[in-house]
C-alpha cells in the first residue's frame, strides 16, 4: 500500500525578512521573543526561523582553523590562541544581522497564518528591523525559500549562533 505525499508539502508559507543591522542585542532579543511565542501558543513547526551573517561564513571557518590548531598544539598554546582569537573579535567590525522566519500554516489555518503576519512585524523588536514579508507571488519567493531550504539541510546555520 502506497502512502501518499507527506501533508506539509503542500502548505503554504510565507517569509519575514528582517534587517538588524549590526544590532545583535535585537536580533537575539527577536529570537527569544519568537521562542517564548512558539512554546506558549504550540507553534514549533509553524514558526521557524534562521539568522543570516553574510560575513559569518569567512569568520567561521578562521575560527575553526584556530580552534583545530590549538587542540592540537597542547595546552599552552590554546591557552595563548584563545586569548588571540578573543582579542580578533574584539578588533573586527561588528557583522550584519539578518533574521528569516517562516510561517508554515495548513490552508485551514489561514486565519491563523494572517494574524501572525500582522503581529510578527508590529511587535517591538521585530519593528524596527524594516520587516519585509515574501509571499508566494512575490519575484524573490524562490529564491528565499531555497535559501531557508539550503540552512536547513546544513543542520539549522542560523539557529546554532544563540
Amino acid at each position: 500500500m502506497k502512502s501518499g505525499p507527506q501533508q506539509t508539502r503542500n502548505m503554504a508559507h510565507t517569509y519575514i525578512r528582517f534587517d538588524f543591522g549590526t544590532d545583535e542585542e535585537k536580533a537575539q532579543a527577536a529570537r527569544q521573543k519568537l521562542e517564548v511565542w512558539k512554546q506558549a501558543f504550540r507553534l514549533d513547526k509553524k514558526v521557524q526561523y534562521k539568522f543570516d551573517r553574510p560575513e559569518s561564513a569567512a569568520a567561521a571557518g578562521v575560527e575553526t582553523r584556530e580552534a583545530e590548531e590549538a587542540k592540537s598544539g597542547g595546552k599552552s598554546k590554546a591557552g595563548a590562541k584563545g586569548t588571540k582569537t578573543e582579542e580578533n573579535k574584539a578588533a573586527q567590525p561588528k557583522e550584519k544581522v539578518g533574521l528569516l522566519v517562516r510561517l508554515y500554516f495548513s490552508s485551514h489555518e489561514k486565519l491563523s497564518e494572517q494574524r501572525w503576519l500582522a503581529r510578527i512585524p508590529t511587535e517591538e523588536p521585530f519593528r524596527s528591523a524594516s520587516p519585509k514579508v515574501i509571499g508566494h507571488a512575490d519575484a524573490e519567493f524562490e529564491a528565499t525559500d531555497k535559501q531557508f531550504e539550503m540552512w536547513d539541510r546544513a543542520g539549522s546555520k542560523g539557529q546554532a549562533a544563540f
